[in-house]
C-alpha cells in the first residue's frame, strides 16, 4: 500500500500525487491538515523517513517556526510534540511504500521509492 501524507494546497504534494496517479500507484490519501496525525503516527512517519538529522521534516519557513522555534534543535519526543501541536509544520508531501518513507522535494524524488 502506498501512502501520501499530502496538504491539496501546497504545489509540491499536488506534483506528487499526481505522479503518483500517472503510475497507477492509487495512493492513500492523508490530508494531515484535516484528519490530524497522532503522535504514534508522526514517531511512525519519522522513523520511516530514517533522517539523520530530524529537523529536515519541520517547515522552517512557516512562520509558527520562525516565531516559536527558529534555530532549535529537537530531540525525536520534542519534534514529535512539536509537529502534534503544529501539524502545518511537517514537511511534505511524504510518500510511504512499506516500510520505506520519503520526502517528496523534489516530487520526483518519490520514484526512489519505487527502484
Amino acid at each position: 500500500m502506498i501512502k501520501i501524507i499530502h496538504n491539496s494546497r501546497c504545489r509540491k504534494s499536488r506534483e506528487a500525487l499526481k505522479i503518483l496517479i500517472e503510475k497507477k500507484l492509487n495512493p492513500v490519501i492523508i490530508e494531515y491538515l484535516k484528519q490530524n496525525l497522532n503522535k504514534i503516527q508522526i514517531k511512525e512517519i519519522i522513523s520511516l523517513l530514517n533522517q539523520e538529522d530530524l529537523n529536515k521534516i519541520i517547515r522552517k519557513n512557516e512562520s509558527i517556526y520562525k516565531e516559536r522555534y527558529r534555530e532549535k534543535k529537537f530531540s525525536e519526543s520534542e519534534l514529535i510534540n512539536v509537529i502534534y501541536e503544529n501539524p502545518i509544520l511537517l514537511e511534505r508531501p511524504i510518500v510511504i511504500k512499506g516500510n520505506r518513507a520519503i520526502i517528496g522535494r523534489p516530487p520526483e524524488k518519490i520514484l526512489d521509492l519505487f527502484k
